[in-house]
């Protein structure tokens, strides 16, 4: 490509990091003052889009396109600030992964609420007035629209640089972000500032979701797309500096248009497609930041914390009464499938309740006793499901030994990974993970001679003995059983308590002789082992798989299972898959809108039951028995 054609994709790069900035510096801004990880951040720029697009049909598509864009972002922002006065007023003083939790549902609400309005198809925006031509740039043609992209995101930056820098409510903010606890004994009325803030957060995702109208039609898949790219920004950039999110958007749509411009290019005899890094080009970035400037690159090294600030009641050895109760209910739903010929779907919907346990149960192993947050579990499911098609397809793998091949594959894979992820901690060890699972996404995406690329990979059936459904069941069964009670035993184990102890206190732990690292390194395989084995057991009881079990979402997945049985309670994960596998499946049948129930169910649940559900069964019988005995005195 000649120099005029790299210039142009070089504007091109501006202009779309011009709207992700806008989404970017609303996301960090609200994380800055509250420290909430707003999940939820994409939907309001998806609304965005989608209230523009309804105001330009209602004031027409002339003049009215610049009264219709600030107007949406304004009616954004108002949206916003009722959520935060509803619900995240609510939840500030709860664990960010609840917080998380209670935003992800959100997600699910809004996402029906949006079908509902404006259907499931592609909806097309007019041209700008007045910039609907292109000019000429070293003889090509490049969109007058775009050229004003490019001047949005600097204006922007100035305007807020003034408010924060000038006034008294950016004062305050500042204040907010440096110790918002000090600035609330201090007078600062924070209610009033959080909702603000957050509006003001929020509308900036709305004008930058309104300002793409006439570049991309709007569609329900916008929110979870933009918010996985805003993390990164804001990672890159520096968790709370707005600056470093314009930097760091800057610096990713360069690359990203550079990728484009090289398109293949021969190296020694190979053709390497630089077009296919656009993918994952973002990812690539901010791993290489986190793990060589883990606060990002105009962010503040976070102080340290001696000790964890979580009370958690001791893990204590299941009782007699306990153990026979487990068994009990084991032979229960070994049965099932014999006894439950009325309900056939049983054996189906019980398999992937098993499968969903022992994922989440892997998750949680590294969560609760390990204190290592993850947004990109899935990663270690996919190494796990693709290694045993592999194993099977490419190697000729018996079926019975790729059960046994694929978790040791996601095991080597968490080995790697985890070698990396053990030198971060809090938010920036949860991007980093999901950094590592969006390039293993992309890999698997597009690498169609091994992986199936977009279609994935199908024939993967059991062995013959293994055909019919009730022995799959039973083999499902019998595996989850057995590598949860491994996992309880390694929790009681001297490795267990040494996990613990490194969770709590790291600069104790290391005070007494322990190598804190080397000791979550090992967790990291071990969990990657077992949730490599509910991928195994997930591609042979479908009988094919997709790039999708690497994704986000279903990383989310298995955090909301852990997060509603309680992540510091060890059957918690159970339970939690349980409940919200059987939720998502009938509720999924029931109705359309079956993401909106299901993210109503949730809120209820993080509102009413913020330690999860067997974390508050726990506490009340705890608290039941302290006025037993306070009662018996």
């Amino acid at each position: 490509m000649n120099v005029s054609g790299l210039i142009v994709q070089l504007l091109n790069g501006l202009a779309g990091a011009s709207s992700l900035f806008l989404v970017a510096a609303g996301l960090s801004l609200i994380f800055g003052v509250t420290r909430i990880v707003n999940f939820a951040h994409g939907s309001f720029y998806m609304l965005g889009i989608f209230v523009a697009w309804s105001l330009v049909q209602w004031l027409g598509a002339g003049l009215g396109f610049w009264v219709a864009v600030p107007l949406a972002a304004l009616l954004v922002g108002l949206l916003g600030a009722v959520v935060e006065m509803l619900l995240l007023r609510r939840i500030y003083r709860a664990p960010e992964l609840f917080q998380l939790l209670a935003t992800f549902a959100l997600v699910l609400v809004f996402q029906d609420a949006a079908l509902w309005c404006w259907g499931a198809e592609d909806l097309l925006g007019p041209r700008a007035p007045g910039l609907s031509g292109s000019v000429q740039i070293l003889g090509r043609q490049f969109p007058s629209y775009d050229l004003f992209l490019i001047t949005v995101a600097p204006l922007v930056l100035g305007a807020l640089w003034l408010l924060l820098k000038r006034t008294r409510w950016g004062m305050l903010v500042r204040a907010a972000t440096q110790d918002r606890d000090m600035a609330a004994a201090l007078g600062v009325n924070q209610a009033l500032l959080f909702t603000t803030v957050f509006a003001l957060g929020t509308a900036l995702a709305g004008l930058g979701g309104a300002l793409q109208l006439p570049r991309e039609p709007a569609h329900l898949g916008l929110d979870l797309l933009t918010i996985g790219d805003a993390f990164v920004v804001v990672v890159i950039g520096g968790m709370g500096s707005i600056p470093g999110a314009y930097v760091a958007a800057l610096l990713l749509g360069l690359i990203k248009a550079i990728c484009v411009a090289l398109g293949t290019v021969d190296l020694g005899g190979w053709s390497f497609s630089f077009s296919k890094l656009t993918l994952v080009a973002e990812f690539l970035v901010m791993a290489l930041v986190l793990v060589l400037r883990p606060w990002g690159l105009m962010g503040r090294e976070p102080s340290a914390s001696a000790t964890s600030l979580r009370a958690e009641q001791p893990l204590r050895v299941a009782g007699r009464v306990r153990r026979w109760l487990t068994a009990a209910g084991f032979l229960v739903l070994l049965s099932l499938p014999w006894w439950g010929g009325q309900w056939p779907y049983a054996t189906v919907l019980g398999i992937d309740l098993f499968i969903a346990a022992l994922f989440a149960a892997s998750l949680h192993f590294i969560m609760g006793p390990g204190g290592l947050n993850s947004f990109g579990h899935a990663a270690y499911f996919g190494l796990g499901a693709y290694g045993a098609a592999w194993l099977l397809q490419g190697l000729g793998w018996p079926m019975e030994l790729t059960l046994l091949g694929a978790p040791l594959l996601a095991a080597l894979g968490a080995l790697l990974l985890g070698w990396f992820s053990v030198r971060l901690s809090g938010i920036y060890l949860a991007m980093l993970t999901l950094a590592f699972a969006q390039i293993l996404w992309a890999i698997c995406y597009q690498w169609d001679g091994v992986t199936g690329g977009s279609n994935g990979l199908t024939g993967l059936w059991p062995a013959p003995w293994l055909s019919d459904r009730r022995a799959y069941y039973s083999l499902t069964l019998a595996l989850t059983g057995l590598a949860v009670w491994l996992l309880r035993r390694a929790l009681f184990s001297p490795f267990g308590y040494t996990l613990r102890a490194a969770r709590d206190s790291a600069v104790r732990a290391e005070a007494v002789g322990i190598d804190v690292r080397r000791v979550q390194w090992v967790a990291l395989i071990v969990a990657g082992l077992f949730a490599g084995l509910a991928g195994a057991l997930f591609a042979f009881s479908k009988g094919s798989i997709s790039p999708d079990v690497l994704g986000v979402s279903h990383s989310v997945d298995a955090l909301v299972m852990v997060l509603l049985g309680g992540v510091q309670t060890l059957s918690g994960p159970l339970v939690g898959a349980a409940t919200f596998t059987f939720l998502q499946d009938s509720i999924a049948r029931s109705t359309e809108y079956w993401r909106a129930l299901l993210g109503g169910v949730m809120l209820l649940l993080v509102l009413l039951f913020p330690q999860g559900l067997v974390g508050t069964l726990a506490a009340l019988r705890r608290t039941q028995a302290r006025r037993l005995r306070t009662g018996a005195a």
